[in-house]
């Protein structure tokens, strides 16, 4: 194994190369990548509504596409669902990676090609190893196995004729892996694939106690949920005890500073390394390069073309955007991506912020409407508000205001969602309105009722019926009452939550 690890180190490094191509020349490849895109795609339905043909330069580019969004594309996705081909992009689309986060339907199912598999998922991969051995040079990751946290896939059901398949994006670079990979990772796929939470925790628990786990990928809500099991089964304090030579913590998704104290609990080795990446379904953007800092280097070379509005600018009707040539410091962009898949000018919903300019480097600063995603269920303002509407309706309430933030896991307890409301109205019968609250919520939003499955990942969330006059009180406090100002619906940390609850009292 020693050797393996050896070859296969030197394999990884070398890929180094490759990124100091793109860190010397970032604009030339985005230019060379754009290209490229277009002129793949110039045949498609979509390129030949949109003129492709005579998309000379990429001013040309921005005149002849607007920006989309998920609904304004779905037209396009859903003839791609139904088994029609070459309408975003010319090869055979079989994937579908599945998201929650859309205004219009309980799930979103993107597109994955086999070029957005090989050149941007696949290469993010094997990048996020070479960037660690090149930071860890003497790492014995290879002496071991990985052991993957991912989601399920099934059978596209839209499609009558069954050729296509969709599932969470982990789902989806798991089942289109190569042999090799195969062997390199625990648990074995069918058990890494299943579709039911419970027994999936539980069978990888029992089955990878043996094994030589030398690194982790992950979301941190399930890795949690996961390890904390793990220690229940074999009765031991720490995962090292279980895994001494686990030495590497590969995570995304979501946030990792509410998560990272908890982590030092499970695996207390002052060698025990973390790696966060920038996965999304819709492609692979950025890696954390530096072992001392947790800004992501932006991945130039993976098929997939940049575009970014000012955050100030993203509700105008038709947005200016600007190129990496153009980019501030510090300052929101919404992230518009071009993609060999077939996304065209499409905004992802993050916003991003650059931390430095050669190369480029970014950090995840948030979405561009008010959510919660501390555990990777992409709870947005449009679920919460169909839930509170179908809460009063059945509760014969009549709410006022309202604000939601998330409950962090600890090593004794599970996470949730925090509510405080005030109501115009009180509900008829307070439990009822808080059941059909969180039954609304997994009604709307898959990635949600995924995590509240058994109360796996997320518990039962909880509800402040708040006296009236609350949050007057807190907009005066702040200084925030009248004009535009407005009580945030959700929030991603427990700020607003934290200021608001000592009100209550």
């Amino acid at each position: 194994m020693e050797i393996i690890n050896s070859i296969l180190n030197w394999v990884m490094k070398k890929r180094i190369h490759d990124i100091d191509l793109f860190l010397k020349y970032p604009i030339e490849v985005q230019n060379e990548i754009f290209a490229q895109l277009v002129k793949t795609a110039r045949k498609t339905k979509f390129g030949r509504e949109h003129g492709f043909e005579d998309i000379k330069s990429i001013r040309d580019y921005k005149n002849q596409v607007p920006v989309y969004t998920y609904e304004n594309l779905f037209p396009y996705i859903e003839k791609l669902l139904n088994g029609e081909q070459n309408v975003l992009w010319p090869s055979e689309i079989k994937w579908f990676a599945k998201s929650s986060g859309t205004t219009n339907a309980k799930s979103k199912f993107i597109p994955v090609s086999q070029e957005a598999l090989t050149d941007c998922h696949f290469k993010g991969g094997k990048d996020m190893l070479s960037i660690y051995f090149n930071n860890h040079p003497n790492s014995k990751m290879f002496t071991g196995k990985g052991l993957a946290i991912g989601g399920s896939q099934q059978i596209n059901q839209f499609d009558s004729n069954s050729n296509s398949y969709y599932g969470d994006v982990s789902a989806v670079i798991m089942s289109n892996l190569p042999f090799w990979a195969e062997l390199a990772r625990t648990p074995k796929l069918e058990i890494a694939l299943m579709s039911e939470w419970e027994e999936k925790i539980e069978k990888m628990a029992t089955t990878t106690i043996k094994e030589n786990v030398t690194n982790i990928v992950g979301v941190p809500t399930w890795t949690v949920v996961l390890i904390q099991r793990i220690l229940e089964i074999t009765n031991t304090k720490n995962i090292h005890e279980v895994w001494p030579n686990l030495e590497v913590f590969i995570h995304g998704a979501v946030s990792f500073e509410p998560y990272r104290k908890l982590f030092k609990k499970l695996a207390p080795s002052p060698k025990m390394g973390y790696l966060e990446t920038y996965n999304a379904s819709e492609g692979f953007f950025g890696i954390q390069d530096q072992p001392d800092s947790s800004d992501l280097l932006l991945m130039l070379d993976y098929g997939i073309f940049y575009e970014f509005i000012p955050l100030e600018n993203v509700d105008e009707q038709n947005p200016e955007t600007i190129g990496l040539e153009d980019v501030e410091l510090n300052k929101n962009y919404a992230l518009i991506i071009s993609t060999n898949a077939g996304l065209w000018r499409y905004m992802i919903g993050d916003t991003i912020k650059f931390t430095c300019l050669n190369p480029f480097r970014i950090r995840i600063s948030g979405r561009t409407k008010h959510f919660i995603n501390a555990f990777g269920e992409e709870l947005i303002i449009e679920n919460a508000e169909h839930a509170i509407k179908k809460s009063c309706e059945v509760t014969h309430a009549s709410i006022g205001d309202y604000t939601a933030g998330p409950r962090y896991i600890g090593s004794e307890s599970k996470g949730s969602h925090e509510w405080i409301i005030e109501f115009n109205e009180l509900p008829n019968d307070k439990d009822q309105f808080v059941k059909m609250l969180d039954k609304s919520l997994m009604e709307v939003n898959s990635d949600y009722e995924a995590k509240r499955y058994k109360s796996m990942a997320l518990e039962a969330p909880v509800v402040h019926f708040a006296p009236e006059g609350t949050f007057h009180r807190w907009l005066k406090s702040k200084g925030k009452l009248g004009g535009q100002h407005k009580v945030p619906r959700l929030s991603n940390s427990r700020e607003i939550l934290e200021d608001i609850l000592p009100l209550l009292k």
